[in-house]
C-alpha cells in the first residue's frame, strides 16, 4: 500500500522496531515518527494520506487514554493500533472504546505485531457496538474535537481558564466556549462534573 503510517512512541529504539515491522508489511508506505503526543497530533494533521497510527499510551503529553481520544478526534477516518506496555485486564477494551482498532503489548512477538498492522491497514476493527450508558459517554468523549479535548485535559489537570487560555494561545472567552460545548456533549452542568466523568472513564488512570 501507499500512504503514510505514523509511529507515535517516546522510545526511539521501539519506533525503529515498529518501522521495520511496517516495512515488512507495507514496504511502499512512508513512515513518520513522533516522540510526544503534541508531535503526533501535528503529524497526523499534516499527512493527508495517513493510513494508520501506531500509538503508545505512555508518552509525553498523554494522560491515560487521552492520546487515543485526541488522535481519533484529529483523524477519525484513520485506524489507531495501540502498541503499549500499559498493563491491566481492561486496558485493551478501554483502548478500543476510545477509538483504537486494536491493542498489543510491546512484548508481543514480531509476527504478531506484523499481523496486527496488516489487519489494521485492512480497515478491520474489533470495536463492538454497545448501548451501555458508560459506552455512550466514552463515545461522546471520543467525539470531542481536538481543542475540546485539550481544554478538558487541562481542567483535569486543575488549571483555571486563564492558565488554559495562555497554554493554548486563545482567549478566556474561547476557553469558556469550548468548555460549554464539552459540558453540553457530556450532558453535565459544570466543569467539575465533566472532569469527574473524564476521570471515571480512565483519562487519567495510566501513569
Amino acid at each position: 500500500m501507499n500512504g503514510t503510517i505514523l509511529v507515535a512512541d517516546d522510545h526511539p529504539l521501539f519506533r525503529q522496531a515498529l518501522s521495520m515491522a511496517i516495512a515488512s508489511v507495507a514496504p511502499a508506505a512512508r513512515v513518520v515518527e513522533a516522540g510526544t503526543l503534541a508531535a503526533a497530533a501535528k503529524a497526523a494533521g499534516d499527512a493527508p494520506d495517513l493510513a494508520l497510527i501506531t500509538l503508545d499510551l505512555k508518552m509525553p503529553g498523554a494522560i491515560g487514554y487521552s492520546g487515543i481520544a485526541l488522535l481519533h478526534a484529529e483523524r477519525p477516518d484513520v485506524p489507531i493500533l495501540v502498541v503499549s506496555s500499559a498493563e491491566g485486564a481492561k486496558v485493551a477494551d478501554e483502548a478500543r472504546a476510545f477509538g483504537a482498532v486494536g491493542f498489543l503489548r510491546k512484548d508481543a512477538d514480531l509476527a504478531r505485531i506484523e499481523d496486527a498492522i496488516r489487519v489494521a491497514l485492512g480497515g478491520q476493527s474489533a470495536v463492538p457496538a454497545s448501548a451501555e450508558p458508560v459506552d455512550q459517554v466514552r463515545r461522546e468523549v471520543a467525539n470531542l474535537t481536538p481543542t475540546q479535548l485539550k481544554v478538558l485535559l487541562a481542567v483535569l489537570d486543575g488549571k483555571l481558564n486563564k492558565q488554559i487560555a495562555f497554554d493554548l494561545g486563545m482567549s478566556e472567552s474561547t476557553v469558556k466556549a469550548h468548555m460549554t460545548a464539552v459540558m453540553r456533549k457530556l450532558d453535565v452542568q459544570n466543569r467539575t462534573q465533566a472532569a469527574l466523568i473524564a476521570r471515571s472513564l480512565g483519562l487519567d488512570l495510566i501513569a
